[in-house]
Formats: structure tokens, C-alpha cells, sequence
């Protein structure tokens, strides 16, 4: 070796210690904001609410200005010349690729701008827990208004070549384009409303088994039974209860999920702490080498979303799963399921029947819900939709989608959190996430074609670690598109989401070809 490549390679180390460096640290802001945020909604009380929101936007500034250096832009042009490139192992091309993404993006944004927009969506969660609470979109109006000038202005100035949605929708799914959802949605759109008349004329509907009341205490108790059977890992997380439920990863070794609990729906809660479920041992199987990362995570918002429909829909939902629980789940709650068979059960947590929430909605009208809102969010930041004019618009669009109109704005525009902290952009990967499950799905019925066995025998420790090894270690070393193609063979293809719903939904209402 000469003197040179020697020096080379020396520089190469300083170099990469630097970045690795700085990437911790950045990861570290990270992991505290997540646990701000976390304690916000789930611990804080009201007083010092509007004071964490402060102490929030002073981290993410830092955060903010850390990634948008001049040490980072220096570090990340010497790691990205191609001669370079070909020296990194695989994870450091990804943190390499992932902060030279947000990099780009960022740059693009003034400081002041970011710490303004930070400390307003802090504080318009608080607004939109009380308008919600007082059924007031009034109230809530104001903040939306100035949280949508925001989204336009980031929109601008990350730039776009087609839509201005395009440059959102890339910070939850990188690559995907307006373009491409409008041809996915208005496939899946035709082929769900079909399915769904051809349910609605069924003579043979299943009947609502869950009557009554059902004690709140015990369907935390069986929630946190079934979570570990699951493979949530109670040692590296909690479940608590917020109005919204979510999943927060703190690290891997601390993921958090929320739930909540009607006494007369104890439906909610049970599939809402299975799907956030499904969310957090994704990022509890991610490999801890990686933690401290940027790529310690999760690689997109549609990919996450195909772990938590998966385990709701196709294993929670499934007439295997309740052969294996049932009993159990009737132990929690004695006298409330004697009269109910195995078959009676199952189809009625399949009922499909149009509704005003989309959290509780069955699988089949799910993503038309989803569509809803994406067709008010594309107006929104276009500027063809003013936030005054939403209660409205809202109601015609849930008469076209869904036959239905709310009651009230609560159940209505009001009832989704992600406005509130400027998630525009966001809702779109609730779909992708169907559409990817069911593809993994599909694949795994070729690796494992006694899947509803496997189910059955309460052994689903079997597939995690199959999502484990194809899916949750790696991170964000691949992006979204190429690691479904690395797992399933070919990119992403709706047609397996159609198939699923139409095979499952004959049995469920006897359909007839």
C-alpha cells in the first residue's frame, strides 16, 4: 500500500467517525424530541402544555440546524463522491442517502420559518383536542388556517415538478407523486364501491355479537394478555391511553403505544392496540446495531403501515386468530359471548358497514376514507380549498365516498390529530399500507402456504420473525419501493389488495359470483 492510500484511507476514517458522530447526536435530539412529544400527549398536564411546546421548538431548531450545517454539508459531499461511495459498508450508504435527503430539503427552508412552525404545531394539538372535546370547528379554525399557510409555503420552497402535494407526500414516502396515487386510487376506488354493493345486497348480513357494556378495566387487561403473544415486547415499551391512539419509538429498546376505551365499543380498543402493535414491533425488530442512526427506524409511513394492517386485518381480523383466542377473550368478559360460535364471532368483526370514524372503519371502506381526505388535502395546498369551507366540503365528500354524513364535526372533519401538527401528506401511506400488506401477504402464502395453521396454533412468533429478517432489521438501509421489490419479487401491485378483499368479504357475506 503507498503512503497515499494510506493517507487516503486515514482521511476516509476521520472522516467517517465525523459523520457517525454527528449522526448520533442528531439521533439523540431526535429520541428526545419523541419522548417530548410523547409525554405531551400522554403525561403533560394541561398548564405547562403551552411552555413544552417552547422547550420543543428549541430542540427541533437545533436538531434543525444540525442537519443543515455547514460540517454536514461538507461530510456528506465527501461521503457522496462516487469513488467514496464504493468504500462504505451498506447501513452507511443509507444514513449517508437519508441525511443528504433531508439536507437538500431542509436547506431549502429558513431557520425562523422551521422554529415558528415547530412551536405552532406544538400548541395546535392542544387547540385540536378542545375543539374536538367541545364539537367546535370554530375554534379550531383559526390555528388550521395558519398551519396551512405554513404547509404551503414548505411545499414552495421544497419544490415540485408537477403538484405542490408531490413535495409533501415525498417526506412520508419517498419518490411517490401525485400522478401515481390518482392512477392507484381510481382503480381501488372502482373495485371497492363494486364490492361494496355487492355486500350491501347480501341477504345474508352478520349480526353485531358485542352487546352491551363491556368493562373498560378488562379490555386493558386482555389488550395487555394478547400484546406479547403478539410479540410486543412490554420490557421495551407501555401501553398507555391518549385520544388518538399511536406508537412512539423512543429507541429500540423503548417503543411506546397508546389506546383508547369505550365501554360500549370494546372493539376500538382491541384492534387499535393490535394495529399500533403492529407499528412498534417493527421498530423493536430493527437491528440495534443501527440505534443511533438515522436509520435506526422505520424506512416509510406506508411500509410501517403494512406491519400495522397486517397484524390487524389479515392475522387480528382473521376467523384463525379467533379459533385460537376466543376462549380467552371470552374469560375476560364472562356472560357477554355464551351464545356465540367461532363463525358468528369472526363475521362480526368483519362487518362491513359505512361509517363517520376512520379509525374504526371495516377494511373494505377504509381507504375510501383515506381518499377523502387526500382529495381535500391536494385542495388545501393547491390553494382550490380554503379551511373555512372544510365542515362542509367534508359531509359531501363522506355523502359521495361513503353514503353517509356525520353528525357532528367531532365525528367528522374534526376527528383525525394529524392536521393539527402539519402532517399533510401523511394520510395517503394508510393506503400504501394496505396495499403493501397485502402483498406481503401473498408472498407469505408461498413461504409458508399453512399460514392460517400457523395462526391457528397461536404460533405467529413464526411470521414475526419471517417480517423480522425480511422487513424490520434492515431499517431505513432500502427505500420504501425497493425493499417491497427485495421481499415480494416485484413492485407495488393493487391487485393483491383487490383479490384480498374480494375473496375474504364472498366468504364473509356468502357472496355469490
Amino acid at each position: 500500500m503507498t503512503v497515499s492510500k494510506i493517507d487516503q484511507l486515514e482521511n476516509l476514517q476521520t472522516i467517517l467517525k465525523q459523520f457517525k458522530d454527528l449522526d448520533e447526536t442528531m439521533t439523540h435530539y431526535s429520541d428526545m424530541l419523541s419522548l417530548a412529544g410523547w409525554d405531551q400527549q400522554v403525561k403533560a398536564p394541561s398548564k405547562g402544555k403551552a411552555y413544552f411546546s417552547k422547550v420543543r421548538g428549541t430542540l427541533s431548531t437545533e436538531l434543525f440546524r444540525l442537519g443543515t450545517s455547514d460540517q454536514m454539508r461538507r461530510l456528506l459531499d465527501a461521503l457522496s463522491q462516487p469513488e467514496i461511495q464504493g468504500q462504505l459498508d451498506e447501513p452507511t450508504k443509507a444514513a449517508v442517502r437519508e441525511h443528504k435527503r433531508e439536507y437538500d430539503k431542509n436547506k431549502k427552508i429558513p431557520e425562523t420559518l422551521h422554529k415558528e412552525f415547530t412551536i405552532h404545531t406544538a400548541n395546535a394539538r392542544n387547540v385540536w383536542e378542545e375543539a374536538r372535546k367541545d364539537n367546535n370547528f370554530e375554534k379550531f379554525r383559526p390555528t388550521l388556517e395558519r398551519t396551512v399557510n405554513f404547509i404551503r409555503q414548505y411545499a414552495e420552497l421544497y419544490g415540485y415538478e408537477k403538484h405542490p402535494y408531490d413535495a409533501l407526500l415525498d417526506n412520508y414516502e419517498p419518490g411517490l407523486t401525485v400522478e401515481q396515487l390518482d392512477g392507484i386510487f381510481s382503480t381501488l376506488r372502482a373495485k371497492t364501491v363494486k364490492l361494496l354493493q355487492r355486500i350491501r345486497n347480501s341477504s345474508d348480513q352478520p349480526r353485531d355479537v358485542f352487546e352491551g357494556s363491556f368493562d373498560v378495566v378488562q379490555q386493558e387487561k386482555f389488550n395487555l394478555f394478547l400484546l406479547p403473544l403478539l410479540g410486543y415486547d412490554l420490557d421495551a415499551g407501555r401501553l398507555d391511553v391518549t385520544a388518538h391512539p399511536f406508537a412512539c419509538t423512543i429507541n429500540v429498546g423503548d417503543v411506546r403505544i397508546t389506546t383508547r376505551y369505550f365501554d360500549n365499543d370494546p372493539k376500538s380498543s382491541l384492534f387499535a392496540t393490535i394495529h399500533e402493535a403492529g407499528h412498534a414491533i417493527y421498530e423493536q425488530g430493527v437491528n440495534p446495531d443501527y440505534e443511533g442512526s438515522v436509520i435506526s427506524g422505520g424506512v416509510s409511513l406506508g411500509i410501517h403501515e403494512s406491519q400495522s394492517r397486517f397484524l390487524e386485518n389479515m392475522v387480528g381480523r382473521s376467523e384463525a386468530f379467533w379459533e385460537r383466542y376466543l376462549d380467552d377473550y371470552k374469560s375476560f368478559f364472562p356472560g357477554k359471548f355464551d351464545n356465540v360460535s367461532l363463525r358468528d364471532f369472526y363475521r362480526s368483526v368483519n362487518i362491513v358497514s359505512p361509517s363517520f370514524i376512520r379509525v374504526e372503519a371495516d377494511e373494505v371502506t377504509y381507504n375510501l376514507h383515506v381518499m377523502i381526505r387526500y382529495e381535500i388535502e391536494k385542495g388545501l395546498v393547491d390553494g382550490t380549498v380554503e379551511v373555512k369551507d372544510l365542515p362542509k366540503l367534508w359531509n359531501e365528500k363522506m355523502r359521495e365516498y361513503l353514503g353517509v354524513e356525520p353528525p357532528s364535526d367531532s365525528s367528522g372533519v374534526l376527528q383525525d390529530v394529524h392536521w393539527s401538527y402539519g402532517a399533510f401528506g401523511y394520510f395517503p401511506t394508510y393506503s400504501l399500507g394496505n396495499l403493501y400488506s397485502a402483498q406481503l401477504r401473498n408472498t407469505i402464502l408461498k413461504q409458508f402456504p399453512d399460514f392460517y395453521d400457523i395462526i391457528r396454533r397461536g404460533e405467529f412468533a413464526t411470521i414475526r420473525e419471517w417480517l423480522r429478517e425480511q422487513i424490520h432489521t434492515h431499517g431505513s438501509v432500502y427505500l420504501p419501493s425497493d425493499l417491497i421489490e427485495r421481499v415480494t419479487g416485484e413492485p407495488l401491485n393493487p391487485e393483491y389488495l383487490v383479490r384480498y378483499l374480494q375473496e375474504k368479504y364472498s366468504d364473509v357475506y356468502r357472496l355469490q359470483d
